[in-house]
């Protein structure tokens, strides 16, 4: 089964993607189901985890919603306010959805780069572990430092981390990131996402230039603790959702037919608990 484990649907007339400017020119429209489902039957993909946009309660509602209608739709990340006094039982209280599988507060835009370790979230990291959700850590290179914090914390808890955590690739800089994302490969059992990288390198991007960061990521995750995603339409921003695909059967050339399966859906299957 192939499963694209990261992708958005947002409707802009809803009013809560306070990032999703009209700077963003492509992207700056509604993305829905039918937008997507071609492209889904064109690559052979079985089905998505949908995951939150915008920082509300509102929003995974709506996430939610559309996965009650669309069966390609697998899962969900949603959002909760991780330092509500009752996100605790707001936790349990969204666990009973049968298809929200995670939470994702946006930590890359929040100030705070030491928040995911702040210990007043202790409570809401021991719900979701009773819960059986996934975190996704949606981080950049300079929050993987307190991402281990809180791994070390709350070791109970899955983890998936997003984009890679999204590597300097414009810059062709790895010192830092690469050591850090070894650290956490090594120290933890936490799931890396194979997404988003086309975004970070930018319009002028080729296979060539995410090469070592992929490499790395397979050598330090190895190709059983990653999963693919599109990052559509996020990922439209620098190439369409066929380029980074195709970039992606290139750059796992290497591996063999179970682990290229694994990486491009058995993962996404076992972490999330989807498409079973």
């Amino acid at each position: 089964m192939r499963i694209d484990a990261h992708q958005h649907y947002w409707r802009l007339d809803r009013g809560d993607y306070g990032w999703l400017t009209p700077e963003l020119g492509p992207i700056h429209r509604d993305f829905l189901p039918s937008d997507l489902a071609p492209i889904l039957a064109r690559h052979g993909v079985d089905g998505t985890v949908l995951v939150q946009a915008a920082p509300t309660a509102a929003e995974t509602a709506y996430l939610l919603g559309l996965a009650a209608d669309h069966p390609s739709v697998l899962g969900v990340v949603g959002w909760t306010d991780f330092e509500a006094a009752d996100a605790p039982a707001e936790i349990e209280r969204l666990a009973a959805r049968p298809a929200l599988v995670g939470l994702r507060p946006m930590i890359q835009d929040i100030g705070d780069d030491e928040w995911v370790a702040r210990p007043a979230l202790d409570p809401a990291f021991g719900a979701l572990a009773e819960a059986g959700l996934v975190f996704d850590a949606l981080v950049l290179p300079r929050h993987l430092g307190p991402l281990l914090a809180r791994m070390a914390r709350s070791p109970e808890v899955r983890v998936v981390i997003d984009h890679g955590a999204k590597p300097l690739i414009a810059d062709g800089a790895m010192d830092g990131w690469a050591e850090d994302v070894t650290r956490l490969a090594r120290e933890t059992d936490a799931a890396c996402k194979l997404s988003g990288l086309v975004t970070e390198a930018g319009e002028g991007w080729s296979v060539e230039a995410l090469r070592p960061y992929t490499d790395h990521l397979l050598d330090v995750f190895g190709p059983d603790r990653l999963l693919w995603g599109s990052d559509w339409p996020v990922c439209t921003l620098a190439a369409t959702y066929d380029g980074w695909a195709e970039a992606t059967d290139v750059l796992l050339a290497g591996l063999s037919g179970a682990e290229r399966a694994a990486v491009q859906g058995g993962n996404a299957a076992r972490v999330y608990g989807v498409g079973r």
